[in-house]
């Protein structure tokens, strides 16, 4: 492990967790994957995703750097974005001492997770900064205010989870009036500019999340600024039922994860 400092909300070191496959120790040219866990950016840590990213770096041959940036409420927009932004500057400016190849770096994350990862393609957007991430997949994301919306045109996850999503939105913003059409609040809500701007995406997402609306959404903005890759959705599952390998899904999950950073990160 290693620690970022940063500066942007007081002093603070950034700790990022490292989980290198054996096979790769001491190897120069390696992939690197910099995730943000989820939690919905008010809960969990980066620990609580190791099992999943031991099995992430083994199965798919890169090394996995796992981000603990700070949580809401104590740390509001957009400070949890910027943690994990300067840590991808971090990785990409030491990529030769981390055993890195500068050429095979993808950013990632999981629900609240998948937020702060579209919130740091947002910065790296508006920085012309892009070039530094050949990949960016962001799972089940937190992308935008839709839970804001009429919960009668809502799916029945979505409808279930709104309240909470509303709640919890509250708690991630500084201002959530003054924010509510900032794109490091909501990266949905980026313009066609900042969005053609992005490091190529692919969205990956489950067929019954409560957040499958506002993906979809994103999704087609990207596809029409050329920037999306894939826009994956596993059948049959709810939110983060297919990320884990416990479950039945999470073989197919294996399999089309394997694809992915064989096909866009490693070629």
């Amino acid at each position: 492990e290693f620690k970022v400092p940063t500066s942007h909300d007081g002093n603070f070191d950034v700790l990022v967790e490292v989980y290198t496959p054996k096979t790769l120790v001491g190897r120069s040219d390696n992939a690197a994957f910099i995730f943000a866990h989820g939690g919905g950016c008010v809960s969990g840590s980066a620990h609580d995703s190791k099992p999943y990213l031991d099995w992430m770096a083994l199965s798919a041959d890169m090394v996995a750097f796992n981000v603990d940036y700070r949580l809401a409420p104590e740390a509001k927009c957009p400070n949890n974005v910027k943690d994990f932004y300067e840590v991808i500057k971090h990785v990409c400016q030491n990529a030769e001492k981390l055993g890195i190849d500068p050429k095979k770096i993808c950013i990632a994350g999981e629900s609240g997770g998948g937020y702060v990862c579209t919130g740091a393609c947002v910065m790296l957007a508006q920085n012309d900064e892009s070039h530094l991430i050949k990949l960016a997949m962001p799972a089940i994301p937190m992308v935008d205010d839709y839970a804001f919306s009429d919960p009668g045109a809502m799916t029945l996850e979505e409808r279930d989870s709104h309240t909470v999503m509303r709640q919890v939105w509250r708690m991630i913003a500084a201002d959530m009036d003054q924010q509510a059409e900032d794109p490091l609040l909501f990266p949905g809500k980026a313009s066609d500019e900042i969005m053609a701007k992005f490091p190529p995406t692919i969205l990956v997402e489950a067929e019954f999340d409560m957040f499958i609306t506002s993906a979809a959404r994103l999704a087609r903005r990207l596809r029409r600024a050329g920037r999306l890759l894939e826009f994956v959705v596993f059948p049959g599952v709810s939110h983060n039922a297919c990320l884990w390998p416990a479950f039945r899904m999470g073989e197919m999950f294996d399999g089309t994860i394997k694809k992915i950073i064989q096909e866009y990160l490693h070629n």
